[in-house]
Parts: structure tokens; sequence; C-alpha cells
């Protein structure tokens, strides 16, 4: 589906950009109007693999090549998400690179400016669009598993975090760059939770990062176990990694093996499996073909909701900024209470 009328600015020109981004806007058929980096070398490149017609020079060159059915798809570390946004005009449309911000503090002044200069904006945790959680999500509303009281994300990879340079330094990592995703996601699935529990650690061959393995627990009472359990560092080959959602109900499962993280960025098979028991009452395991994955398809559907709001004006999108800031507190109330 194009959308023609419609035209994508991107600000910042990195490797989720270039990996993500424009294989997803390529495949969709989003118009990109024209591309920005610091590093226009970077920008050159993105423009040269994916047809960009421009290259701006700075900032201003952007912006002054904006009207009003233009997103800017603001793709840049968050610690200068606060600086680019003080530079776009009034009104805008524009989708934000997660997190919203390194911390709270940073993401209500996020939201404070956004609101200020009346722009409608989203927030970019694709994850929730993945091809195979928007199928998990359709078989939960058709009441195919039941009443959903078990959701287990187990990620237990190499991941190779010097991709990211910028990284580094950093005082919080893990969580806020990476189960942030899944935080957002049982949020999506469970709604809120009643409390978080949380550890997020170091490992001694990465003393550079703040945190590489993570521990999370989202309370929702009695009767639902919402887990986050993540290790970037198995680097002992593919035997006994694993990368996986898996929700139970009270009449059947799902299990998702999210591929994209074994052996990132290439990344292997996706799998979806389902089990219900509403109509056979046997323990016979489904396998679905699912079209695309979390990169990039996913991406798409964040970018959608945007083009979705700036073609109508009544229209919220789905990954609002008050819902994006809602998956930033519960991160932050994440740091709170780990020891850490």
């Amino acid at each position: 589906m194009r959308h023609s009328g419609t035209a994508i600015i991107i600000i910042g020109a990195g490797g989720i950009v270039q990996h993500a981004h424009l294989p997803a806007y390529k495949k969709a058929g989003y118009l990109v109007k024209g591309i920005f980096d610091t590093d226009t070398k970077k920008a050159e490149k993105a423009a040269a693999d994916f047809g960009i017609p421009r290259v701006y020079l700075s900032m201003e060159e952007a912006i002054a090549a904006a009207d009003s059915s233009s997103i800017f798809d603001i793709a840049i570390p968050a610690s200068g998400i606060l600086t680019a946004l003080q530079l776009l005009p009034a009104g805008s449309t524009l989708l934000l690179q997660k997190p919203m911000g390194e911390n709270l503090e940073q993401a209500n002044k996020i939201m404070a400016l956004c609101r200020e200069k009346n722009f409608k904006a989203g927030i970019n945790f694709q994850l929730r669009y993945a091809p195979y959680i928007l199928k998990a999500r359709e078989l939960i509303s058709q009441g195919l598993i039941g009443e959903v009281c078990d959701i287990e994300i187990n990620v237990n990879v190499m991941t190779p975090w010097q991709i990211w340079e910028f990284l580094f330094e950093l005082p919080r990592m893990e969580i806020v760059y990476h189960s942030i995703h899944y935080i957002d996601l049982v949020r999506k699935l469970a709604g809120e939770p009643l409390s978080i529990f949380a550890s997020t650690i170091k490992h001694p061959e990465m003393p550079q990062l703040a945190s590489v393995k993570s521990v999370i627990h989202m309370n929702y009472g009695d009767f639902m176990r919402a887990s986050i359990l993540t290790n970037h560092c198995h680097k002992f080959g593919p035997r006994h990694q694993q990368s996986y959602i898996k929700i139970e109900g009270t009449n059947g499962a799902i299990y998702i093996q999210m591929g994209l993280l074994m052996d990132y960025p290439q990344g292997g098979p996706d799998l979806f499996e389902y089990v219900s028991l509403k109509d056979s009452g046997k323990n016979k395991w489904e396998t679905v073909d699912i079209k695309g994955s979390w990169f990039p398809d996913a991406f798409a559907g964040s970018m959608g909701e945007m083009i979705k709001a700036v073609n109508d004006n009544t229209y919220i999108p789905d990954n609002n900024l008050e819902d994006g800031l809602k998956t930033m507190e519960w991160v932050e109330k994440a740091y709170e209470v780990s020891p850490q």
C-alpha cells in the first residue's frame, strides 16, 4: 500500500535506520523525501542504497523541505531528542525512536515540549507491530487460548553491542534500550501492572556497558505471571541460545521464536506455534507461517500509525506519546527497584 501524499523526512542515518526503518518503508511503499545526519557520508550511503532523492546538509535544510503532510522520523540517540525537537516547527508530525529519553525526567520534558509545540507525535515501540505479535493478538482476541495468565520472554543470546557505539559509557543501558520493548509489549497484552521488580547487571568482559543482563517481573496479582529474562552475553555458540515469547492462557498457549536476536543482525528463523483446547480438547500444536518479521516489518507499523494521524486529524495513534510515557514510567520504576 502506497501513501504518495505523505512524505517522510528522516533525521539520523545510523544502523537502525539502514537495517530497519528504510527497508520497512521501501517494502510498505512509504515515500521517503530526504534524509539528514550529522555524518553526511552515512546519509549519502542511505540515500544511495534506498533511492532517497535528497540528502540534507543541515537540520534547517531538512525542516525547510517539510510541509503539512510531512512526517519527521527522528532516529537519533535518546540524549539528542530534546535538542532536535526544539528546532522543529510547531504543529509538526513526528515519530520518535525509542526510548523516549534516557530516563523519566527526559521523557517528561519531551512530553511537555511536544504539548507546548502542538506536535502530533508517536514513539517507535515497534515490537508491538511485529507480524507474529499481531497474529498472537488476533488469536487472543478470538478467545482461542482463553484468559491470558502467563507471559514469559526469554532472551539468551550474544548481542554485538559495538554496533551502537553511543551505548558505551551511558549510565543506563539494557532495560532502557532493549528490555523496554518487552515491558511495552506486556503492557500491550495485559494492561498496566500493579508493580514491577527488576535487577539489571553488568558482565565482567563488558565493563563499559552499564548493564547487559536483566531479570524483570511485572506483577499482575495472584493469577497472572509476566516475566522477562535477558542475557546478551551467551558467547558459547547457537546450541543453547534462545529468544522466545511464550503466552499461556486458560485454554491454550502461543510460542514465538524471535529469530532476529539470534546471530544478530543477520538473524535466524522465526517460529510461531499455538495450541488451543477450545475445539478439539487435544494438546496439538499448530505451526503458522508468518509473513515478515520484527525487522524490518514492524517498523512499517509504527510509521503507519503516524501516516494515519497526518491524514486524519481525529486519529489518535496507538503509539502516541501518552502511551509511550506509561512504558517509560515502568522502566523508571524497574531501575528504582534494581539493586544495581
